[in-house]
Order: C-alpha cells, then structure tokens, then sequence
C-alpha cells in the first residue's frame, strides 16, 4: 500500500534561468544580505529564474501538448541578452534583482508563451510581466529587512549573458511546511530547428 501517492496536478511556470557564473556575481554581492538578514527566507541559488507565465496547479495531462508547443516557440526565437541588475521589493515582503538588456524582446517571448499556451486550452491568470529574480522572503512580523537587503544591490550590475533555454518547471509550493522546490519537467534551446536547418541544407546530398 503506498501512503504517499503521487499527486495527480503539478504547479507549473515557464521560466528562463541565467547561467551559473551570472548567479554567481550575484551571490557574491548578496554576501553582506545573507549575513545581514539571516532571518529571510533565501531562495536557493539553483531555483533562481525569470517567470514568462505563471500557470498554476494543471493535472499532469495537461503536459504533453504544453511541451510539443514550447518546443516550437524555443526553436522559432533566437537567444536574448540580458543581465542582472538592481534590486527592490514588492509589498516590503518579497526581495528581488531586476533584469536589463533586451526587454522588448523578453516581453515579445513572454506574449508569444502565454498565446502558446492558451492555444492548449489552458486557461490561467494573466499577470503584467515585470522581469526579476526573486531572491527572499521576510516573515509576516518583517517589514524592514527586505527593503534594507534591496539598498544594498541599488549599484550591482553583473555581466550580459544569453539566454540558453526556456524552461518548463513544476514546483511543490503549497504542499507541505517545507521550503519551496523546483524541478525542470523539461528544456528546449533556442532557435535548434533554425540551426538544423541551416547545417541541414549545409551538408551535401548525395546524388542519384
């Protein structure tokens, strides 16, 4: 008898995430933060990510056609530069770095997810996209600690970086006490079919 069934619908975003060496540079300015304000709750560094669509609880169903049409997006779009700068809070509850670089085209990838998404029939509650890493959260009884952390990453600039993959994660927020985990469900690189295609057509074909 198995007392732990998996459950049968999954918290899922569409997400993309900077490489390890950009989180890196921020960690390393998060330093003074992280001794300063033990009593927030960090995210892990390897969870940090950029939400395109938040989707909500979906059954695991809902899944496949959500990965044959993501695929098609990454492949149709090229990579994006951008970098983390910044920093603030939203309600002086939640701590956050802000994205720079290519925005227009960010916001273009974020409209082309949420209408590919839609084109599955998954309905989901549309949010203004404003482009961040969350990186903590203060306790209910906190309203000073978030703000003071974000002063300290008013100056951090890291380096630009392109965006590798668009991410599909599920998460297990609001299923138990314990801190928040995400997982990929799955990855696509950007614009794969368009270089294909080009070597494809590169390539000799051999003759009758």
């Amino acid at each position: 008898m198995n007392d732990h069934p998996e459950p049968r619908t999954l918290r899922v975003f569409v997400a993309l995430a900077p490489p390890d060496d950009a989180k890196d540079e921020l960690a390393r300015a998060l330093q003074p933060a992280y001794a300063g304000y033990p009593g927030l709750r960090w995210n892990r560094i390897e969870d940090w990510h950029i939400t395109l669509a938040f989707l909500g609880e979906l059954p695991f169903t809902a899944v496949p056609p959500l990965r044959a049409a993501l695929v098609d997006t990454a492949a149709s779009r090229p990579a994006l530069a951008l970098r983390l700068k910044g920093g603030g809070d939203f309600d002086r509850r939640l701590l956050w770095s802000g994205i720079d670089g290519d925005l227009e085209g960010l916001h273009a990838l974020a409209a082309d997810v949420r209408d590919q998404v839609r084109s599955c029939g998954i309905e989901f509650r549309e949010r203004v996209l404003r482009p961040h890493l969350t990186l903590a959260r203060s306790r209910r009884d906190d309203s000073t600690s978030v703000p003071e952390a974000a002063s300290g990453l008013t100056d951090f600039a890291g380096r630009i970086w392109r965006t590798d993959r668009l991410h599909l994660v599920g998460s297990n927020i609001g299923r138990g006490p314990g801190p928040i985990r995400y997982r990929d469900i799955e990855a696509w690189p950007f614009g794969a079919a368009v270089r294909s295609r080009r070597e494809s057509s590169d390539t000799p074909q051999p003759s009758g």
